[in-house]
């Protein structure tokens, strides 16, 4: 099958809205593009008055937008381009956020389908940023440690409370009865992918390698997930349910099955056309952003992810994974990340200064006008936690250096350069283990719509930062695998030559700025580590528990 006059969907599931691209195979061209916000709880988010970890999804949402956003963007191709055709679409491509696992029947119905469980946040999807499993997830870093290091060397030492195994784990404990009425908990990228496609049996499935192995400890050395004795250490129960897992996992090159005669009708796409083994958004963000050797792509949004792709690391201490075939198949992907950049920005204009978002171009001009250092403040971005490569959920922000005088812009300079200063710590860990990074690529809003904000990284990280074209890096990506499962590519980075691109304007260090920034990490430095692990480990801690 060739490239020309021919169209691949990508659907990108995010936190609070789904997005869908129509793109063309030869070019990248985005041909037509549909957004559907979710409708249910706020933005798309249960939260709990009495546990603000708690973060769920009802899987109505992901199933209402599929049905609303694939016509919507079908629509906006026909509009853009009279010519196109809806036969010339060869496969849909899907990302989701993750982890975000949900309980499922034996037919692989949602829970939270059910009537006696339909107001059970217990029984939703639970987010990718649902951090009620901290001590789940030190438990099961304990029991790794003295039985199964090897385990925990794949994820960076320290398994969290982000993942699958936990958040399965807490529900065992905290609701026994969802937990007993479901088979198998299966993250959104796998689920959808067999809706996709018509099917209702673990068997039929092809899990994703992306989700099992960054988020659920898989590894082919192993046999695939922990062993069920492993589990049963820790109880009895969650042995039983290793036992329900399936064995292996596929890149997403492959294909999870054909588009369904019910999902053809449904979204108005020809039956039978690949669907592709699903994976998590900032991994498909990466490749539509190009990721490559020696570039690493920065998915900038409420948190980030950073994804970078090797061929000879194996450990790297604090990163949330190194995964063959996760990114880019025939590669090892390794992610790490920060659990909140865009939420510090937010939570700052809405909750502190009890703005909106017209504010943020006050204080951006403002802010803009401070040079380095000037404010004399300096932060931790630890507001939700520190993802990488502390992996400890149960750290929170700190300002060091408030006085009578300090202003709101110096305090918003103050969070951005925070959020360099964590980049920075992690970069530094990867090479510290050899991963080259010459330059960064950045996607997402932030990235785009914040000139300070790019340039500070690009001074703190010493990296020329570039910004893909497109504004749908996650779904792009879905795209891109698509057509490499239908055979319009050979493999990812022959598609991802003819489809990715980057915006004219590109951020380099400013050497004046850089020499202060040194200066700035240096504190930076002393203060993640003193707090994070050192002599003042206990504090944030103590505090939380305190209030709990």
């Amino acid at each position: 099958m060739q490239a020309g006059e021919s169209y691949a969907i990508g659907l990108d599931f995010g936190s609070n809205a789904v997005r869908c691209v129509v793109i063309d195979c030869a070019t990248g061209h985005e041909a037509g593009v549909g957004v559907w916000g979710y409708r249910c709880g706020d933005k798309g988010v249960f939260g709990s008055a009495s546990n603000p970890h708690v973060a769920r999804q009802d899987p109505k949402d992901f199933v209402d937008g599929l049905c609303a956003v694939v016509p919507m963007a079908l629509l906006d191709a026909v509009e853009k381009n009279p010519a196109f055709s809806i036969d010339s679409v060869i496969g849909v491509g899907i990302d989701t956020t993750g982890s975000t696992p949900m309980p499922v029947d034996e037919n692989l119905k949602p829970l939270a389908f059910r009537e006696e469980f339909r107001d059970n946040l217990n029984a939703k999807a639970w987010m990718w940023k649902d951090h009620s499993s901290v001590a789940e997830a030190e438990l099961i870093t304990r029991k790794a440690k003295e039985i199964r290091p090897e385990y925990l060397s794949i994820c960076g030492g320290t398994y969290s409370s982000e993942w699958y195994f936990s958040k399965v784990f807490h529900c065992l404990n905290v609701d026994p009865q969802v937990f007993d009425a479901a088979y198998i908990w299966l993250e959104m990228a796998d689920y959808l992918p067999a809706l996709l496609c018509g099917i209702d049996c673990v068997d039929d499935m092809k899990f994703s390698v992306c989700a099992a192995g960054h988020k659920a400890m898989f590894n082919e050395s192993w046999g695939g997930f922990p062993d069920s004795s492993f589990w049963a250490s820790i109880d009895p129960r969650l042995g039983e349910y290793r036992n329900r897992l399936p064995s292996r996992a596929y890149s997403s090159d492959h294909q999870a099955g054909k588009l369904s005669e019910e999902w053809s009708r449904k979204l108005g796409l020809p039956a039978g056309i690949p669907v592709a083994v699903g994976a998590f958004d900032a991994h498909l963000g990466a490749v539509g952003a190009g990721v490559g050797a020696g570039r690493m792509v920065k998915i900038i949004g409420t948190s980030v992810c950073d994804v970078l792709v090797g061929a000879d690391v194996d450990q790297i201490p604090g990163v949330c994974g190194i995964v063959d075939g996760s990114i880019v198949p025939g590669m090892k992907g390794i992610e790490a990340g920060q659990s909140a950049v865009g939420d510090i920005f937010n939570w700052f204009i809405e909750k502190v200064c009890g703005g909106d978002a017209s504010m943020f171009a006050r204080l951006e001009e403002q802010a803009a006008k401070l040079k380095p250092g000037q404010s004399g403040l300096m932060a931790l971005d630890w507001q939700n936690g520190n993802r990488s490569i502390l992996a400890d959920a149960r750290l929170t922000g700190l300002i060091v250096g408030l006085t009578l005088q300090t202003t709101q812009a110096e305090i918003y300079r103050c969070l951005l350069e925070a959020t360099a200063f964590g980049a920075r710590r992690i970069l530094d860990r990867l090479e510290e283990y050899g991963v080259d990074v010459r330059e960064v690529v950045a996607c997402g809003g932030i990235a785009e719509k914040n000139p300070l904000f790019m340039q500070i990284y690009a001074d703190v990280l010493g990296r020329t930062m570039m910004i893909s074209a497109s504004s749908q890096t996650c779904a792009l990506g879905a795209a891109i695998m698509a057509m490499v499962a239908a055979g319009i590519y050979p493999d990812v980075p022959a598609a991802q030559k003819r489809v990715c691109s980057f915006k004219e304007e590109v951020y380099r260090p400013v050497s004046s700025a850089k020499v202060v920034y040194d200066q700035l990490y240096k504190v930076y430095c002393e203060l993640h580590d003193s707090f994070g692990f050192g002599n003042h480990a206990s504090v944030m801690k103590e505090l939380l528990k305190i209030r709990q």
